[in-house]
């Protein structure tokens, strides 16, 4: 099973990286976003747990996001490999997903870090919002945004970096000439299926 930890700040392009990868690899994504969602959905246990703390604005404790990412693991015994989105984002969770992976067997076998310089990254951004409509993507909001995205991750880069996990990949090229930039790292450990 390969594992993958996908990094980028906002309009990097990791969501349309992440499908890539996802499709040419045959990996599952976990995004703890669409996992919170689905498990308050379904009003599991976990689910139940963690929209107690949604429902006060506040973020789930790691230990229930651990558990969801364990459960969705377990529900895919046969899986390749999973690329993990939105998580880890602090070095707590990282250092909790490495013993819940341990435990399973596997381990985070890459982390790519997509980098994209800042002026580039609000001009997408304002771009996607001009076109989505979103009222958040204003330069101001945006700048903010990526402030905090790389005050939180970099702790976590500096984490898989000192195991000698972390590849930085330069995100501001064309979606093909950036996924052949990813793929030349993840084929060292698996190669595309398609």
């Amino acid at each position: 099973m390969f594992n993958l930890v996908l990094f980028g700040p906002p309009g990097s392009g990791k969501g349309t990286q992440s499908e890539n990868i996802v499709t040419n690899y045959n990996l599952l994504h976990i995004s703890t976003g669409d996992l919170l969602r689905d498990e308050v959905s379904r009003h599991t246990p976990l689910g139940t747990e963690a929209k107690k703390y949604m429902d006060q604005g506040m973020l789930v404790p790691d230990e229930v996001v651990i558990g969801m990412i364990s459960g969705k693991i377990d529900e895919m015994p046969d899986a390749r490999g999973f690329v993990f989105d939105g998580f880890p984002r602090t070095r707590t969770q990282a250092e909790a997903l490495d013993k819940l992976l341990e435990f399973k067997n596997t381990k985070i076998h890459l982390v790519l870090s997509l980098e994209v310089p800042e002026a580039d990254l609000i001009k997408r951004l304002v771009g996607r919002g001009e076109t989505s409509g979103r009222s958040d993507d204003t330069e101001e909001v945006i700048t903010k945004r990526i402030k905090e995205y790389h005050l939180k991750t970099t702790p976590v880069a500096n984490y898989y970096n000192s195991y000698g996990k972390l590849e930085t990949v330069v995100g501001s090229n064309t979606i093909e000439e950036t996924f052949k930039a990813l793929a030349k790292h993840i084929n060292k450990y698996i190669l595309p299926v398609t």
